[in-house]
């Protein structure tokens, strides 16, 4: 199994990035999918989970009407546009995978449901 996010980099506040994550090795359409970041210092953060097909997501507050998850099953990835960048979404991203169809929701901002992570791709906002 395996998760590959891509698409991090350098931006300046207010600005945007599309953070990209390839499964492979997994039924994809079975499992939900999040994303979490962790600045430096800090703890693992939940930033979005959506569900297996698309049709239900949620956001942490701190992001919600910036970022926007989505997902291509037929291609096996799940994607995270990020808009309104500001320094304090700096962290490393990483993607991972809840062998789940159930409907996400706060219970999603748990790690432990998580069966599958990516290597991470570092997001850095300048201001």
């Amino acid at each position: 199994v395996q998760l590959q996010a891509s698409g991090g980099g350098l931006v300046q506040a207010g600005g945007s990035l599309r953070l990209s994550c390839a499964a492979s090795g997994i039924t994809f359409s079975n499992y939900a999918m999040g994303w979490f970041r962790q600045a430096p210092g800090k703890e693992r953060e939940f930033v979005a989970a959506i569900r297996w097909d698309g049709a239900n997501t949620y956001y942490v507050d701190s992001v919600k009407g910036r970022f926007t998850i989505s997902r291509v099953n037929a291609k096996n990835t799940v994607y995270l546009q990020m808009n309104s960048l500001k320094p304090e979404d700096t962290a490393i991203y990483y993607c991972a995978a809840d062998n789940s169809r159930q409907l996400v929701g706060r219970w999603s901002s748990n790690t432990y449901r998580y069966e599958y992570w990516g290597q991470g791709t570092l997001v850095t906002v300048s201001s």
